[in-house]
């Protein structure tokens, strides 16, 4: 009522309506002012929201959608020097992988990784990867644990997921499940991978593994302990939050046993064979050389397989072998001990039936000679691709004796029309028929007048 009167005191009636649309014009243009200088500072209206619980351990709820949407961070956070990057490869054919930076938290006993919400612009929704290098293979990844990489908003990630870990290294995280408990596999699928992938940080990188197997992780320790100077986190049963500044999840693959060195990061095998040589600090660098030392006996190491394709004639293998000048070895080599990596360095000529045992030619020294017995059953083609390919891009020369059906003991087992002799390519397509018989159940009795002829062919490469 006072500011009534004194209005209409001092103003006519046309003079106050002026005056309240001026004032109205006025505080519409402050209002504007005011939103032009904070629009930078305004965060996005989110369309999909994730809600974390308070404290860490007790689980994710309120999730409204697979697809996780994140917020714009606070542009302030750019000025504390912490870019944000994050690209996901998802298309590769075998292996799946993740590269970030910034601020990344771990949550190993949820299977879930935090990132940053300023690197919505690389990765705008969650991810999910199962970090093992066989991605066709079902039968494989089915057992792989997956982990969710979820963008998160600064606000949330600070309440539910404060560092007890933060690490000065980067991260990487792969899966030591899947068919890793096989030789071949261990090194095809997770040790050629990680050395790809882990080497360029010179042991400054703290691996965390998922599927962890602690005595098939033990096996291969001296390749672990030359790539990280840290101790594997076990990372399933870890109920920290490890921060990291870069991280990689999975792991990048090129081929089995097959590293090309014009892709990035330009490893070849020739230099995996060196990081070998001094992870187990191998003496030999080259094999004997006849042409130069004729007297000196070239030693033979016969792989001996115990349960499935075995050589039932291996004293007459041995015999003739040594008639022709071999000095010889038996061993199964079944496991990656530092003493099997030295019996295989000291050999110059290896043998054995196709199998994970011939993975060791990784440890012969350059200008040594692989044998490949191939069984009955269609498997020229693995033989070639796993063992044969690989051996020869890595300074190893190769031989293959494919048997006869008379040398496999499945003649004995079935008719001469059964589909492992008559069409073993019909025979894969049922993959446990072939699996059982041409793989468990057969074994080899080596022909050994018609052998002479490859291991005289090893001993002509040695010269």
């Amino acid at each position: 009522m006072l500011r009534e009167t004194i209005l209409s005191r001092s103003f006519s009636r046309n003079d106050q309506r002026r005056l309240g649309c001026g004032a109205f014009l006025c505080c519409l243009l402050t209002a504007l002012s005011v939103f032009i200088l904070l629009r930078p500072y305004l965060g996005h209206i989110p369309a999909l929201t994730l809600r974390l619980s308070p404290g860490y351990g007790h689980g994710l709820f309120a999730m409204r959608d697979e697809s996780v949407l994140m917020r714009r961070e606070d542009p302030t956070e750019a000025n504390r020097g912490s870019k944000q990057d994050a690209s996901c490869h998802l298309s590769e054919p075998v292996s799946d992988y993740c590269e970030m930076t910034g601020d990344i938290r771990v949550l190993g006993n949820l299977s879930s990784i935090l990132i940053g919400s300023s690197q919505a612009e690389q990765m705008n929704t969650s991810q999910k990867i199962r970090p093992y290098a066989r991605k066709p293979d079902t039968n494989a990844m089915k057992p792989i644990q997956e982990w969710s990489i979820l963008p998160v908003v600064k606000g949330d990630r600070e309440q539910v997921s404060p560092c007890t870990h933060n690490h000065s290294v980067p991260a990487v995280l792969f899966s030591f499940g899947g068919y890793a408990g096989n030789n071949f596999h261990a090194i095809a699928d997770v040790i050629v991978p990680l050395f790809l992938t882990s080497r360029r940080f010179n042991q400054q990188v703290q691996f965390l593994v998922t599927n962890m197997v602690p005595w098939s992780i033990h096996r291969y320790q001296a390749i672990f302990n030359h790539l990280s100077r840290y101790e594997i986190i076990d990372i399933d049963k870890d109920r920290n939050v490890h921060c990291f500044s870069k991280a990689i999840i999975g792991l990048k693959f090129h081929e089995e046993l097959i590293l090309y060195p014009q892709r990035p990061p330009h490893y070849s095998m020739k230099d995996f064979r060196e990081f070998l040589r001094t992870s187990y600090s191998l003496g030999r660098m080259t094999a004997v050389n006849l042409s130069s030392s004729p007297g000196q006996r070239p030693r033979l190491l016969i792989i001996s397989r115990s349960k499935t394709r075995m050589f039932t004639n291996v004293l007459e293998i041995v015999a003739l072998a040594e008639s022709l000048g071999y000095e010889v070895t038996v061993s199964e080599l079944t496991h990656n001990t530092t003493r099997t990596v030295q019996a295989v360095n000291s050999c110059d000529v290896m043998m054995g039936v196709h199998g994970a045992g011939l993975t060791n030619f990784l440890f012969l020294p350059d200008n040594a000679v692989l044998i490949q017995v191939v069984p009955i059953g269609g498997l020229d083609w693995h033989a070639r691709r796993y063992f044969g390919d690989p051996a020869r891009a890595m300074k190893v020369s190769y031989v293959e004796y494919q048997i006869k059906e008379e040398e496999s003991s499945l003649i004995n087992e079935y008719p001469r029309d059964h589909l492992v002799f008559r069409d073993p390519d019909e025979l894969k397509k049922d993959r446990p028929a072939f699996t059982s018989i041409c793989l468990e159940k057969q074994n080899v009795k080596i022909d050994v007048n018609r052998f002479r002829g490859t291991l005289a062919r090893a001993l002509d490469l040695l010269r």
